[in-house]
């Protein structure tokens, strides 16, 4: 479970990464700042939720676990943010079976 939880969550990165650079490369850097992130509505005691956090997400405040900043952009631009979270939230629901979203906030 482990190994395979990793690789999605590695190919789920690499899509915010591409993502979030597509969009930057299209529309440029000059949107609001903020931050985006991806939330799984998994318990983090079960066997994929105890896999997510080893692969690097966290308890979220309401429920699940979060990644944040899925992308690993150093971009302000909320909105090449939540395109890259986007991106990481449809790989991963789809390819594990869990519910997961993308959230962002304005700073």
């Amino acid at each position: 479970m482990q190994t395979l939880v990793n690789q999605v969550v590695a190919e789920a990165k690499l899509a915010a990464q591409k993502a979030t650079e597509d969009f930057l490369a299209k529309h440029g850097d000059r949107d609001a700042c903020g931050f985006a992130w991806i939330t799984c509505y998994e318990k983090g005691s079960t066997k994929i939720g105890k896999a997510l956090t080893k692969a690097g997400f966290s308890k979220a405040y309401g429920s699940g676990l979060q990644m944040w900043n899925p992308s690993g952009s150093w971009t302000q631009c909320i909105t090449a943010k939540e395109v890259g979270a986007q991106a990481a939230a449809k790989i991963i629901s789809e390819r594990l079976g869990v519910t997961c979203y993308a959230g962002s906030r304005m700073d």
